[in-house]
């Protein structure tokens, strides 16, 4: 009997710790976007769990997904810049082989917190080339007589 409570005490324990990355890490990462060679560009940050918004340079608190997070920004004067910030497996998730087993695994897979990004990114403007100037037209041909040498 003493034996079965202390087995059921350790289990019990061991479920409530489940999701060690999700206890520990959080279900959400801070990321940071800057862009060269101007601030002030327009960025949308999009994964599988949602959007958000900031303004170079700025922050934004993204949800974690195993889907890379896609960085696009635009500003006035610059062509559109794209930038793709990979989803990487988040190490502490292995703390649940041993303390959470597969009640931990599943509840860092569902919110996300299994998964993490970079801190930062920079996204690079290229400014837009300025439009060609017309051509000039080219001179009217000479259609006059040459002009008969005195003599």
């Amino acid at each position: 009997m003493k034996y079965t409570f202390i087995a059921a005490a350790l289990a019990a324990g061991a479920m409530s710790l489940g999701g060690c990355a999700t206890i520990t890490r959080g279900k959400t990462d801070s990321v940071s976007v800057t862009s060269v060679p101007v601030d002030g560009a327009k960025c949308s940050l999009k994964n599988g769990v949602g959007e958000w918004y900031l303004t170079t340079p700025g922050s934004a608190d993204v949800h974690k997904s195993k889907t890379d997070l896609q960085i696009d920004c635009t500003r006035d004067g610059y062509e559109p810049a794209h930038v793709t910030m990979q989803s990487h497996f988040e190490g502490m998730t292995a703390g649940n082989l041993i303390i959470g087993g597969v009640i931990g695994i599943g509840i860092d897979a569902a919110s996300g917190a299994m998964n993490h990004y970079d801190k930062a990114a920079q996204v690079t403007l290229v400014p837009v080339a300025p439009a060609a100037a017309p051509m000039p037209a080219p001179a009217p041909a000479d259609t006059s007589t040459p002009a008969k040498p005195q003599s």
